[in-house]
């Protein structure tokens, strides 16, 4: 295959600060920001290669792809492909993994400091003159614990849940993990123990039919009155409404959510009843892009295309 027809589908995903002039070495590139449902078969028509980062391909997307050879998924995740369909037609499809452990366990980190130390409160306490009014030096409500009092339970231990544990362990967190299989780095509990005996629980893990729904109400009735809670996986592995009635009735200590199971953000989301509590921090799905790692993604797109095209298998998930 000489020259290549490359389809970038959805390019606002990624930022508009990163180029995909790389990829014209390969051949013809056509980059799209946004691309619904609707025009997915036309604008894959001639492509040989598709670059997507969230939008859903399958036999109805693809049907008119009859020249597709390869598929590169700009995240680790890659709920969003019907591997299936991709082998029936022989379709390859890579993903990128590691890039972004370092964005990602950097801002789960930056929201369990936020929560467990009740800066968004404390911040109001100042902007609002509630300070300046009091009188008073120091105004120390909610009470908040040193990070070295306090347990951290990771749940999904890969590349980024192994940065996670990396960092609470460096702030003096007891430590425990959920994994598949025990890691003899930390120490591994089944999940109802980690979600029973944490004070922080973050979430990484993929989205498969294992995990799906899988931090649900009875793991969420179990956790501690204090728990802090961060989901920065994917949205379906934790029960929305659970989560949201959970804070809304005070049963947990507070809430760090960056995906969500509709993207973006829906108005008949559960996390919206419960959108303006101090103790709550929602972000728009961002806390794998910081500019490095993005950066980082579109240097292993371009690996992946390259070694498909020289035969070799790389970051594979259809075989």
């Amino acid at each position: 295959m000489d020259s290549i027809n490359i389809a970038v589908l959805d390019a606002s995903t990624l930022g508009g600060d990163i180029s995909f002039e790389r990829f014209e070495q390969f051949g013809r590139v056509d980059v799209y920001d946004r691309t619904d449902t609707r025009q997915v078969r036309f604008r894959v028509m001639d492509a040989d290669v598709i670059i997507v980062n969230k939008i859903k391909l399958n036999r109805d997307t693809l049907g008119e792809a009859k020249r597709l050879k390869l598929i590169c998924v700009t995240a680790t995740g890659f709920d969003n492909i019907n591997l299936d369909h991709c082998r029936a037609r022989g379709i390859a499809v890579c993903n990128v993994r590691g890039y972004s452990a370092n964005s990602v366990a950097q801002v789960t980190a930056a929201m369990a400091l936020s929560l467990v130390n009740h800066i968004p409160q404390y911040d109001r306490y100042v902007k609002d003159y509630s300070y300046s009014k009091s009188g008073v030096q120091n105004y120390l409500k909610p009470v908040f614990h040193e990070m070295s009092s306090l347990t951290w339970g990771v749940a999904g231990l890969g590349s980024i849940g192994l940065r996670v544990a990396e960092i609470a362990e460096a702030l003096g967190c007891r430590v425990l993990a959920f994994k598949r299989r025990p890691d003899p780095l930390y120490k591994c509990v089944s999940l109802r123990e980690l979600c029973a005996s944490s004070d922080i629980i973050s979430i990484h893990l993929p989205l498969n039919d294992i995990t799906r729904g899988i931090i649900d109400k009875d793991m969420i009735d179990i956790m501690k009155k204090n728990a802090v809670v961060i989901n920065a996986a994917r949205g379906a592995v934790a029960d929305e409404a659970a989560l949201a009635a959970a804070v809304a009735e005070n049963r947990i200590g507070g809430l760090g959510i960056d995906v969500y199971s509709e993207e973006p953000l829906s108005a008949s989301s559960p996390y919206v009843s419960v959108m303006d509590r101090p103790n709550v921090i929602f972000t728009p799905h961002m806390a794998w892009g910081a500019y490095e790692a993005r950066v980082r993604c579109m240097e292993e797109i371009e690996q992946n295309i390259a070694a498909f095209l020289k035969g070799r298998k790389r970051n594979r998930v259809d075989l």
